[in-house]
C-alpha cells in the first residue's frame, strides 16, 4: 500500500522497536501518532521526527496496561480529529528468571500488555480503518513465538498469541482492504534487554547476538506493505523459527531452555 500522506498510530514508541519505526515511517512521509507512558521520552522524540524528516507527530501518554485502553486512545485520537490508517502494536515487555522467582504482578502485567492491549487496540481501531479500507495492523510478535523459552514462559506465550491472533485476523479481512501481519524479530538491542533484570541474560545463547532497531523497523515497512501474515526478521531467524514448526515440541522446549538458561535467578528491574 501507498504510505505517503497515511497517518500511522505507533505504540511503544518511546524507544527501541517502536522509535525506530516511527522514524523510518516519517521518512516516508507518514503523519505519526506516538504513544508511550514516557511523556519525556515522546516529547523528545517528537522533537527529534520534526527535525529529521518534516513531520510532527502527535503525542499520547497513555499506559496500556490499564483496562479499556483501546477505547481511551481511540477517544484521544479522534478528539485530536484524527483518522488512523497503519496501526503498529509494539508495546510490549518480557520477564526473565526461574518462573517461581519472578513477581506475579509483573507476570499479570504482561500478558495484559503484550496481549491485552493488542486485541483492545484492534477491536477499537479495526471498525474506523475498515470503513475507510487499504489500511494495515502491524502486531509486534517474536521468533519466541514460535517455540516453548524456558525462563521466558510467560513473554513467549504471549508473542505466540500474537502470532496466532495476526495469521487469524490476516484471513479474515485480507479481502476487506485490511491487511494484519505479524513482525518476528529475534533478539534486538534495545532497552528490552535491560529491563530484564539480569546482566547474565546477554551472556546465553539468544541475547549474545543482536539485530539493531533500524532492521527491524525497515521490515516493519515491507510488512506494512502488504504480502503474507508472519514477517520473520533475519536470515538466520527464519531458519531457526521454521525448523521449530517441525521439530517435536518437547525438543523444542529443551533446546531452547539451553539457550537460555540463566546465571542467576532475577526479574525485570
Amino acid at each position: 500500500m501507498a504510505m505517503i500522506g497515511s497517518t500511522a498510530l505507533v505504540t511503544g514508541a518511546s524507544g527501541g522497536i517502536g522509535a525506530a519505526i516511527a522514524h523510518r515511517l516519517a521518512s516516508e512521509g507518514v503523519r505519526l501518532v506516538l504513544v508511550a507512558r514516557s511523556k519525556d521520552a515522546l516529547d523528545a522524540l517528537a522533537s527529534t521526527i520534526h527535525a529529521r524528516h518534516g513531520v510532527r507527530p502527535t503525542v499520547i501518554v497513555l499506559d496500556l496496561e490499564r483496562r479499556a485502553c483501546g477505547a481511551l486512545l481511540l477517544q484521544q485520537v479522534q478528539a485530536a480529529g484524527i483518522e488512523v490508517d497503519l496501526l503498529v502494536n509494539n508495546a510490549g515487555f518480557g520477564t526473565y528468571g526461574a518462573f517461581e522467582t519472578l513477581a506475579p504482578e509483573l507476570e499479570q502485567a504482561q500478558i495484559a500488555v503484550n496481549i491485552g492491549a493488542v486485541v483492545d487496540l484492534t477491536h477499537a481501531f479495526l471498525p474506523g480503518m475498515l470503513a475507510r479500507g487499504r489500511v494495515a495492523i502491524l502486531n509486534i510478535a517474536s521468533t519466541a513465538a514460535f517455540q516453548p523459552c524456558p525462563f521466558m514462559a510467560v513473554y513467549a506465550a504471549t508473542k505466540a498469541f500474537v502470532l496466532s491472533f495476526s495469521e487469524a485476523l490476516w484471513a479474515e479481512y485480507r479481502g476487506r482492504g485490511v491487511h494484519v501481519a505479524a513482525l518476528c524479530p529475534g533478539a534486538v538491542d534495545t532497552g528490552f534487554i535491560g529491563k530484564l533484570g539480569d546482566p547474565g541474560v546477554r551472556e546465553t545463547a539468544v541475547f549474545s547476538s543482536t539485530l539493531s532497531p533500524q532492521v527491524v523497523a525497515e521490515q516493519a515497512i515491507r510488512a506494512l506493505r502488504g504480502g503474507g501474515p508472519t514477517h520473520i526478521v533475519g536470515l538466520k531467524n527464519a531458519l531457526l523459527a521454521n525448523s521449530a514448526r517441525v521439530t517435536p515440541r518437547r525438543l523444542m522446549a529443551l533446546i531452547s531452555g539451553a539457550m537460555l538458561r540463566p546465571r542467576t535467578h532475577a526479574q525485570r528491574a
